[in-house]
């Protein structure tokens, strides 16, 4: 723990420690409060960068308190989470306190409409945005988004509209996004790889009334019978569609518009709920997460710092822009900075090599099993990566043996481990130049102003350091709700806090790890596996590419544990070999009774595995072998 003086005027002296108080660390808070006591008249204790104080803590704040009663002594700028433990332990009645105040004029107060109209003043000329329809300024985005507008205000869409926009990444997906906001619309962000039916569903949970679609890979060639099962799926609200695909150059209208038409007067608020994000339904039915400019504008502009963006970077996008992780990360944290966004024709690995290496792209966020897929590929040559300097590993967890690979691969890339929600994102992230330790086995410490809090299962009381437990969660970018999902099956309680459903604990250090998903808990027999605990010692084996853990019915446990396999290339699996290297990494009725090898296995859209599928798939087979 570091711990700063700063002796003020008149016998004044400020302690501003930072870390965590603990047992160990208390013994430096000691000795540097014992430096201090001779001299100082009063003390003021900064705790600010104090994330965690434990019993320890407390005693030794309790001992400064006897030698500086009255005013002699206060302690300052304490964060809510550590708040709490003073009023949980009644240290709040002895230890004269202040709470820290967020600094709001850091904070980005203004909709996304006010922001791409500063982003036209401030630097119209530049270029920040490159694709198959070609480059694009500040001011020819304000300009194509509104024509966008324009033509979407002679539909019928206005303010409050519910308005789904399904696409693949394109420039039109950008354009089309902020004319939604130009007109006050409701941004309702679609999958685009679902099926007619699939999108119905989620139009039906959204009201949609109009939807904007660009290329859809279920669609095909088949335009008119695809939004056709769309508009006539029993209860469909979709009463117009909107046609955003490729072949549409919004560019060579330009000439139409001898000066912007007209901005629309309708006022947006920073606060106002203007986005809606489907949850993926990798574990049920959809819901729809209320965010507003404040949540994502301020979730990028830390992002930003994270990245720490500059102009002249450029970003090889492929993180999808209907998934929270592409808007933020991907478009607005690039937005922020000014710096250009390249969006691929398509996701191939040899597009990709071929774009980030042509372009000497410097930003490529992903999650692990696209960079997987580029590691395996056969056009992968590690200069074709070598300009990449910062590169987000985030949407499914990576495990140790898989973010080495990468960083053998681009030496010279900064990896940062992250985690977030569509409900909050990010909630953590690994600092820029962190230890190779913590981007390896944490996904980072809480972002700015972020609260967690680690909840035992059984008792609902707050786990100490180390031990497991649901992680809860609550700051500034959380979602105000589910759309019209009811009071009960809302996540966030009483007291504001949002439960994530994610299994995991904090370190003495104040990262968070990540141990697995509430609802894939194994029970075998009583006892509690964590899914990810094991696909972590699975992983471990050289001849592992990527595994996911499962509950396998069991008439005896309850459940026992099922492992769903994917093998690198060349690599030959022998069951009772990888038991045996698993019974000196974990505990017996922590090994897997099952194992399934796969050649691939499903993905949704937002690039992690499809749980749901996947176990299906899984136990369909060994109801099979049983039989």
């Amino acid at each position: 723990m570091n711990i700063e003086i700063q002796e003020l005027e008149d016998g004044l002296v400020r302690v501003i420690p930072a870390g965590r108080i603990d047992t160990n660390t208390s013994v430096e808070l000691r000795a540097a409060l014992s430096g201090v006591f001779e001299k100082a008249r009063k003390i003021l204790i900064d705790f600010r960068e104090v994330a965690y104080i434990s019993s320890a803590g407390l005693r030794e704040l309790l001992v400064c308190r006897k030698r500086y009663p009255g005013d002699g002594m206060m302690v300052e700028n304490v964060s809510p989470a550590v708040f709490e433990i003073f009023e949980t332990t009644g240290f709040d009645t002895i230890i004269p306190l202040t709470k820290a105040e967020q600094d709001m004029s850091t904070y980005v107060q203004m909709s996304i409409k006010e922001f791409l109209a500063r982003k036209v003043s401030e630097n119209p000329d530049k270029v920040v945005l490159i694709g198959e329809c070609g480059e694009y300024t500040w001011k020819d985005i304000d300009m194509g988004s509104q024509i966008l507008a324009d033509d979407l205000a002679k539909s019928g869409v206005g303010p409050r509209s519910h308005v789904g926009l399904c696409g693949l990444n394109s420039v039109n997906w950008v354009l089309a996004f902020y004319a939604l906001h130009k007109l006050g619309a409701m941004s309702m962000l679609i999958n685009p790889n679902q099926r007619a039916m699939e999108i119905a569903t989620t139009a039906k949970i959204g009201d949609i009334t109009t939807l904007i679609y660009g290329e859809l890979p279920e669609m095909g060639d088949a335009e008119d019978a695809f939004l056709d099962v769309i508009g006539n799926a029993e209860g469909s609200p979709v009463k117009s569609f909107f046609s955003i695909r490729n072949s549409k150059d919004i560019k060579a209208r330009f000439g139409e518009y001898d000066a912007i038409s007209g901005q629309y007067k309708e006022q947006v608020e920073a606060d106002d709920p203007c986005i809606v994000i489907f949850t993926s339904g990798s574990t049920g039915r959809p819901k729809g997460v209320l965010l507003s400019s404040y949540n994502v504008l301020n979730a990028a502009s830390g992002n930003c710092e994270d990245q720490t963006l500059k102009p002249d970077d450029r970003t090889c996008l492929i993180l999808p822009l209907f998934h929270i992780f592409g808007l933020v990360a991907g478009l607005l944290a690039n937005a922020m900075a000014d710096s250009t966004i390249y969006i691929p024709k398509d996701i191939r690995t040899g597009t990709l090599l071929e774009l980030i290496s042509s372009r000497q792209c410097t930003i490529f966020h992903s999650v692990p099993t696209m960079l997987i897929a580029l590691m395996n590929s056969k056009d992968f040559q590690p200069e074709k990566l070598a300009s990449l300097r910062c590169t987000i590993i985030s949407g499914s967890a990576a495990t140790e043996p898989q973010i080495l690979m990468f960083q053998k691969a681009m030496p010279n890339n900064h990896f940062l481990s992250s985690y977030g929600l569509s409900e909050m994102a990010p909630v953590s992230i690994t600092p820029y130049d962190d230890t190779n330790d913590h981007v390896l086995h944490t996904v980072g410490k809480p972002v700015r102003n972020i609260s967690i809090k680690i909840q035992d299962l059984e008792t609902k009381e707050d786990c100490p350091v180390g031990e497991s437990g649901e992680i809860l969660v609550q700051g500034f970018n959380l979602m105000m709700g589910y759309y019209k999902v009811p009071l009960e099956d809302q996540s966030i309680d009483d007291e504001g806090w949002l439960h994530t459903g994610d299994l995991g604990y904090m370190t003495e250090e104040g990262y968070v790890c990540l141990s697995g998903r509430l609802k894939e808990l194994i029970i075998r027999g009583g006892e509690n596996i964590m899914p990810g605990e094991v696909e972590a010692a699975i992983s471990a084996s050289d001849i592992v590419d990527n595994v996911k853990v499962i509950g396998v019915p069991s008439d005896f446990f309850g459940e026992e544990v099922g492992a769903c396999l994917l093998i690198k290339p060349g690599a030959v699996f022998d069951e009772e070999q990888m038991k045996e290297e698993l019974r000196e990494r974990l505990a017996r009725f922590k090994i897997p009774k099952y194992f399934l090898v796969y050649e691939s296995f499903p993905i949704l859209g937002t690039g992690k595995i499809d749980t749901v599928s996947l176990k299906k798939d899984a136990l369909a087979k060994l109801a099979d072998k049983k039989e």
